[in-house]
């Protein structure tokens, strides 16, 4: 009878009191937070705990782990170890539409008419490609052609988004807020097995390279100058310490003239001397990293 009851007695044990399939302790928490913040800079606040839990879980089910600790254990015992890459995907957020915060792009468009050409901007949270396409998109309204004489480089940390963005597909539902106009001269429609599905044209796809990136690291493989950065709902994840060094690594790559764009949620003034306010939510060198 015991050895029949075991298992029960074992997953219970494994749930904790609060039901759950595997325990999760405080110290768990703890423990994720200083491993994401040293890794990848991330700030994870009190209440994400339950985002945490579910996410990670997943990746204890795929080992066959029956604990946090054996799994947080085995990340701390191999720092190059290939599961840190899950890890990172794993508690990177990945919200982003088609000319989300769609007040940027028209800034965009009349700055680099008045630039005139070559242009290289920089987008350093592509997740799934939504914004770097938009880039792309207002790129060639601007210059009235599908080969606008501009590069966009587009890095993430999460390589599994890095993978759908280069692919460049998307389901109808994603592209919905486009107009029919931008919808059939940008996008191939689907038809046989990828009929409710979109592809972005090869002449945009052309215009940018993706590569992973991780901000925090210590040398970033890109050179500049840009004449646009867009880094936009990234600082959130960081504490103030951490967005200060990196708009200060920012601040070189950036033309004289160059703009750097943040997100809704983003007030950059109060952290760095690098950049003056010149819109909403864009910036501009400030005149002492002019010169």
């Amino acid at each position: 009878m015991r050895n029949d009851l075991q298992p029960a007695i074992d997953a219970t044990a494994r749930q904790g009191r609060d039901g759950k399939e595997f325990l999760f302790t405080q110290n768990d928490f703890e423990r994720v937070r200083r491993l994401i913040y040293a890794r990848a800079g991330i700030a994870l606040g009190n209440g994400k705990q339950e985002m945490v839990y579910s996410r990670l879980s997943r990746r204890l089910r795929q080992l066959r782990l029956d604990s946090f600790d054996s799994y947080l254990r085995a990340l701390e015992a191999d720092s190059n170890g290939s599961e840190w890459e899950q890890f990172t995907n794993a508690l990177t957020t990945n919200l982003t539409s088609f000319f989300r915060e769609a007040h940027h792009f028209p800034v965009l468009a009349e700055h680099v008419k008045a630039q005139g050409g070559p242009i290289e901007i920089w987008c350093c949270a592509s997740s799934t490609g939504e914004e770097p396409y938009s880039l792309a998109i207002t790129l060639c309204e601007a210059f009235g052609t599908l080969t606008p004489p501009a590069r966009i480089l587009a890095t993430d940390i999460d390589t599994q988004v890095l993978a759908k963005a280069e692919a460049g597909v998307y389901p109808l539902e994603r592209v919905s807020g486009l107009s029919p106009e931008r919808l059939k001269r940008f996008f191939l429609r689907g038809k046989g097995p990828q009929a409710g599905y979109v592809r972005l044209r090869p002449e945009l796809r052309r215009l940018i390279s993706f590569k992973p990136l991780n901000l925090l690291d210590d040398k970033w493989a890109i050179k500049g100058p840009f004449d646009a950065v867009f880094c936009r709902n990234v600082m959130i994840y960081f504490d103030k310490p951490t967005q200060g060094q990196i708009l200060s690594r920012f601040a070189p790559l950036l033309k004289p003239s160059g703009l750097l764009f943040a997100g809704h949620s983003e007030n950059l003034s109060f952290v760095t001397r690098d950049f003056s306010l010149i819109g909403k939510t864009v910036y501009q060198l400030s005149q002492a990293s002019r010169s």
